[in-house]
């Protein structure tokens, strides 16, 4: 192999599909951002992935035949059916290099904890929870048909919910009126006859609706909203649960945990899930930061199908990329 040759790292999890482009050394070419990967969120999603392919390569001046491999993470990869409308998201004609395709959570777990032992924590536009053993056994919540309610568009209708059943008191003035700005209504007798209705008929705006006024439930659980609390406490709950089912699957007394997604990462869910873990009932927790973002995490695993090192070096290059966002 030369040093010109390339791999391409898609993260196709959240709202957008992130691309880079980097050599075998770790030097990054190109990065591109596009729309959503997943066909479940949007119609568009094969023209958005290879958009942003196609875009990687002409902005980075890379001719489609040094391009040796390619790594995509794409959210709602569950089983192997998915594949029907997973691989045409990757396949740009001019490209006729290897293609891997995983869950976007495994390509996350490469990037934050360089493919080593522990747990990451995916909490955003979706949730999932995976962990990788001393032995290399990739296990998920969902293995055990555990899922953490904490997707931002979750926290949101459970919030909605609460309040319009009467569940709260004065300390959520403020939520509810930045609750009813949100739908653009006057008062929650309104926002409970468009509830009623089913808020909106096209499930895709509706659960983005919903996901634009979770950093509100967020930020008001913070200033003490007790509805707020109630909901986001739940979801936290339920993480520190599906953490506890997969640290079970580790030797080694202290688990590395990162997580990642504008929920999770959150003021209030950071405090409450730092302090949750420090109770942990069979395991200890160490709270990591990613090393990484999943699509250069993405690139890793490219590296590592193409049986190539993935040195200290590659990694350093990779972290300190001005073409990465910061």
């Amino acid at each position: 192999m030369q040093r010109t040759d390339v791999v391409i790292g898609i993260d196709g999890g959240g709202t957008h599909t992130r691309v880079i482009a980097a050599d075998i050394e770790g030097n990054v070419l190109a990065y591109c951002k596009k729309g959503s990967a997943s066909a479940y969120r949007d119609s568009a999603a094969q023209h958005n992935v290879r958009s942003a392919i196609i875009e990687a390569l002409e902005s980075g001046g890379i001719e489609p035949g040094r391009v040796i491999g390619m790594a995509a993470g794409v959210a709602g990869y569950d089983s192997p059916e998915d594949l029907n409308w997973i691989l045409p998201l990757t396949g740009v004609p001019e490209l006729t290099c290897p293609r891997w395709h995983v869950n976007d959570a495994l390509i996350a777990h490469y990037g934050a904890l360089l493919a080593q032992p522990g747990i990451i924590v995916i909490s955003g536009t979706g949730s999932i929870i995976i962990a990788i053993n001393e032995d290399g056994r990739y296990l998920r919540n969902y293995d055990f048909h555990h899922y953490a309610a904490s997707a931002a568009r979750l926290l949101s209708y459970d919030t909605v919910f609460e309040v319009l059943a009467g569940h709260t008191d004065s300390s959520d003035e403020l939520l509810v009126a930045r609750m009813l700005a949100h739908w653009n209504v006057a008062a929650a007798s309104e926002l409970y006859m468009l509830a009623s209705e089913g808020f909106d008929d096209d499930r895709k705006a509706r659960d983005r609706r919903f996901g634009e006024f979770a950093p509100i439930v967020t930020e008001e659980a913070e200033q003490g909203s007790s509805t707020a609390v109630r909901v986001c406490g739940r979801a936290a709950e339920q993480i520190k649960t599906g953490i506890g089912l997969l640290a079970s699957s580790f030797a080694q007394q202290t688990v590395p945990v990162a997580f990642i997604g504008s929920v999770a990462n959150s003021r209030y869910f950071q405090s409450e899930l730092r302090s949750l873990l420090k109770n942990g009932a069979n395991k200890q927790y160490k709270v990591v930061t990613p090393q990484l973002p999943p699509e250069a995490g993405a690139i890793l695993y490219a590296l590592e199908q193409l049986g190539q090192p993935v040195t200290e070096n590659i990694i350093s290059r990779l972290q300190h990329s001005s073409k990465l966002p910061q």
